[in-house]
């Protein structure tokens, strides 16, 4: 069997590949990434170690682990290659084509892969963990499942401030772009949870979709790979895409884009195996 871990900031993603399927877990990251955690990690998803024969791991500090887990050998991957080829698994995207995958996750990372071949084009520090923390402080909520709901029920127009209430046209924006985020909260204090919620969620989808856009026509492709879990809320993914459209820029999603990190290791142990 083969094991793929990718260690996140926030959560730890997980796949077994028994040779028949992939199986998918995720647990919260220790703050230190060491063999207790493997130890961990193994009594979690419940599988003996001596069952695998190799192991494989990205993110965090997964570099700083020996390179043998109980005489497991431990294969540690680039994180940038980890996520071009977990784009690349999840979308099926054909050989020799370039393409920019972005992995949103509690930060955002931004590559781009020319037969096979990746670069780092960089990255932004806003993301999941921009959502959960600002949505701690204002709403003094953080579970994302709480968040979405509460956004999916807002209004962000009671608060974003949209080009067509400040101007009468600049360049070829639409009037419902937004000219400023949260500009109307002070005017006064009496928005709605679910306001600041839609709000605060489509602002950091706006910020993941300007920075992907502008990496889209630095390098002259026309569609962005998105994995990582962030743009898995549907209010955080239609940020993403309205600032897309700005530039005629196609979004690609998927349901197991939250596992794109492992499924980008498990592409490397299922080729050294």
């Amino acid at each position: 069997m083969l094991l793929a871990i990718d260690f996140g900031i926030s959560n730890t993603d997980i796949i077994v590949n028994d040779g028949k399927e992939y199986k998918f877990f995720s647990c919260p990251t220790n703050k230190k990434i060491d063999e207790r955690f493997l130890e961990k990690i193994f009594s979690y998803i419940d599988i003996s170690a001596d069952k695998f024969s190799l192991i494989g791991v990205t993110g965090g500090k997964s570099s700083d682990l020996s390179d043998k887990y109980l005489n497991i050998k431990i294969l540690k991957v680039n994180e940038v290659d980890a996520i071009a080829m977990g784009a690349k698994s999840i979308f099926k995207i054909k050989d020799g084509l370039p393409f920019i995958a972005v992995s949103a996750g509690t930060g955002t990372a931004c590559i781009y892969n020319d037969n096979g071949v990746t670069t780092h084009l960089g990255g932004i520090s806003v993301g999941g963990g921009t959502l959960q923390g600002l949505s701690k402080k204002l709403l003094n909520e953080d579970s994302s499942g709480i968040l979405e709901k509460l956004s999916l029920a807002g209004n962000r127009k009671n608060l974003d401030s949209l080009i067509g209430e400040v101007v009468n046209d600049i360049g070829s924006l639409h009037p419902e772009v937004t000219a400023s985020n949260f500009e109307k909260a002070r005017y006064g204090d009496d928005h709605s949870d679910s306001d600041i919620a839609a709000s605060l969620s489509n602002m950091v989808g706006e910020i993941i979709g300007t920075v992907s856009y502008l990496n889209a026509l630095l390098m002259g492709v026309s569609e962005v790979f998105f994995i990582g879990r962030v743009g898995n809320l549907e209010v955080v993914r239609s940020g993403i895409t309205d600032r897309l459209a700005l530039a005629n820029i196609k979004g690609n999603f998927d349901s197991q884009s939250g596992f794109g990190n492992a499924l980008g290791v498990m592409f490397f142990l299922n080729k050294e195996s």
